[in-house]
Formats: structure tokens, C-alpha cells, sequence
């Protein structure tokens, strides 16, 4: 019986644990400069798990709900981004500290092309160089266009083929990764998380908030057609967008397929 009693306890014990860790609750810390240990006003911090977003005050504080194994996501521009797990300590001994560092540059020489514009649009437009890789075909039945990529005979017959065939393109870019991309809805309704993309250009924090390798981004966008031009000047709220767009596309060949 004491053994019976014992088990028992410990079940109860596990399974209070257990509904604790569900349990989502604001979680409170500080962001410091790891250099001044001053803290830092307007860092982005963004629950990686849950897609929800805010920043620091003007004293580095922060309050965002999180439940434990989330991942929240610490990015400032010109410093490393920081990925902290949330524990059960964090939860218990709320705040915490966080220490974002400068990240260090290495530039090499830079060659600034000069243009002698002459003042009037029409001449200077002519003047200045774009890229002619960035075509793009609509598709009837689907909202948004598709780019070619480079301009040739087989441009759009790669992006009809593309689009036309899930299984053989899109569906090793979205099928085997649902959870990921169900995401997108959510990143787009943050208005914290739209900010942040919109002044990312490396694809980390897309990448944190998708749980895709960084590597990943460039490839989905080849598979979605979009030129190399885009793929490299885009912004990470771009990005997110055309990634979203391709993916509800993707949805509706599926169930049409």
C-alpha cells in the first residue's frame, strides 16, 4: 500500500509538471549591452515557437508569453542575434538578463560605380544599369506572378512546369515541411515581426522564425521561380511574402491536383 501511495504521488507529481509546462505566461527580463552593460531600448524580441513579437523599452525591459522550450529570438541591428530556450528556472525567477554583443565587421574594398546623370528621368533611367533577370508571368487561377529568371526560350515554359507539377518541385519545398510553413500566417499578422523582417537582410531571423536552415531560403525561392536578382536584393519581409505566396499556391494545385 505504501508503494501504491508512493507511485501515485509521483504520477500526480509529473502530471502537475507537466500541465505547468503548457502553460503559457509572461516571462519579464532585461536586454544589456555586453560591452557598457547599459541596457539597450528597441531590440526585438520575438517568440520564435509561438510567433509573437515586441520590443525593449528605453530601460531594456521586456514582458512576452512564452511557455517552457519556446525559443525567444533577441536581434538589434549591427549586433549578434541570440536564441535563449525558455526554462522553468526563467519562468520561476522571473526577470532575467540577456547580453547582446556588437558584431564585428571585416569590410573589404568597396567600388563605387559613378554615373554622370544628367538631371532629366528619361535620359538618367536609361543611364543607370538593372537587372534583366526579373521577369514575370502571370498564370490564370493564381493570384500573384511567377518570375523567370533570366530572359530566354525556356524561361516560361520552366515556370509553367514548375507550377504545374507539385510533386516534382514544390512538394520537397513545402510537403515535407507543414509545421514550418504554417507559420507564415501567423509572421504575417504580427505587426512586431513585419517591422523586424523589414529591416532584415540576412535571412537569420527568417530562418530562426521558419526552423529552416539559412541555407534553405535561396534554394525554396528557385524552386518558386523567383529570379536571382530578387533572391539577393529583397528585403526578409519580402522574402517572407513571396515565400507565403508560393506556399498558398502550392496549397491550391495540391487540392486541385
Amino acid at each position: 500500500m505504501r508503494y501504491f501511495v508512493v507511485f501515485l504521488f509521483a504520477l500526480i507529481s509529473n502530471f502537475c509538471f507537466s500541465q505547468n509546462d503548457s502553460i503559457v505566461r509572461n516571462i519579464k527580463g532585461t536586454v544589456i549591452h555586453n560591452g557598457t552593460k547599459l541596457p539597450m531600448g528597441n531590440v526585438h524580441v520575438i517568440n520564435t515557437s509561438r510567433v509573437k513579437g515586441t520590443v525593449t523599452s528605453p530601460s531594456g525591459t521586456f514582458e512576452i508569453g512564452a511557455k517552457v522550450n519556446d525559443t525567444i529570438l533577441f536581434t538589434y541591428l549591427g549586433y549578434e542575434t541570440v536564441k535563449v530556450k525558455v526554462t522553468n528556472d526563467w519562468i520561476k525567477e522571473n526577470p532575467t538578463k540577456i547580453y547582446l554583443s556588437e558584431k564585428a565587421y571585416v569590410l573589404d574594398e568597396v567600388v563605387v560605380a559613378k554615373y554622370n546623370l544628367t538631371g532629366y528621368v528619361e535620359v538618367d533611367t536609361k543611364l543607370i544599369p538593372v537587372s534583366d533577370d526579373a521577369y514575370r508571368y502571370s498564370i490564370s487561377g493564381l493570384k500573384a506572378g511567377y518570375e523567370g529568371g533570366e530572359y530566354k526560350p525556356g524561361a516560361i515554359a520552366k515556370v509553367l512546369g514548375s507550377i504545374s507539377n507539385p510533386a516534382d518541385f514544390l512538394y520537397n519545398v513545402f510537403g515535407k515541411r507543414p509545421k514550418e510553413m504554417k507559420k507564415l500566417k501567423e509572421m504575417k499578422k504580427d505587426d512586431t515581426v513585419r517591422n523586424l523582417l523589414a529591416t532584415k537582410f540576412d535571412r537569420e531571423t527568417l530562418a530562426a522564425l521558419l526552423e529552416i536552415s539559412k541555407d534553405d531560403i535561396p534554394l525554396i525561392l528557385q524552386n518558386c521561380n523567383y529570379s536571382e536578382y530578387f533572391i539577393q536584393t529583397a528585403n526578409d519581409l519580402q522574402i517572407m511574402d513571396a515565400i507565403s505566396a508560393c506556399y498558398e499556391d502550392y496549397k491550391i494545385l495540391k487540392k486541385n491536383k
